[in-house]
């Protein structure tokens, strides 16, 4: 598994925007297409978003997709999630993780073997 840090997370406001980055220092970055997801608290965490080693595929849970963007630089070794029209219960930790590869199906990255998962980065949602 590639090395991932999260970060971009803070303080928003309802109905404002974040965008998160999903960085690596991994040469092989682009060889993976990198998954987000998300744990509310007290709540068990939940896949979002996907993109395809190339950034051309992407795939969106129904709860996300008007309001969730996904997108790759690989030339940064970086994803980003632009979040939206935030809401409350957008309040959570946001994780990224690698996959060897992309399927438009949210049970195979639920269902993914993860060695680990980083610290992520927290977004609060304020009303």
């Amino acid at each position: 598994q590639i090395p991932l840090v999260e970060s971009g997370g803070g303080l928003v406001q309802a109905g404002g925007s974040l965008r998160l980055s999903c960085a690596s220092s991994a040469t092989t970055f682009d060889d993976y297409a990198i998954g987000w997801f998300r744990q509310a608290p007290g709540k068990e965490r939940e896949f979002v978003a996907a993109t395809s080693w190339n950034g051309r595929s992407k795939y969106y849970v129904n709860s996300v997709k008007d309001r969730f963007s996904i997108s790759r630089d690989n030339a940064k070794r970086t994803v980003y999630l632009e979040i939206n029209n935030m809401r409350e219960e957008g309040t959570a930790d946001y994780f990224c993780q690698p996959h060897r590869e992309f399927h438009y199906d949210g049970d195979y990255w639920r269902r993914g073997k993860y060695d680990y998962w980083g610290q992520g980065t927290q977004v609060i949602v304020s009303s």
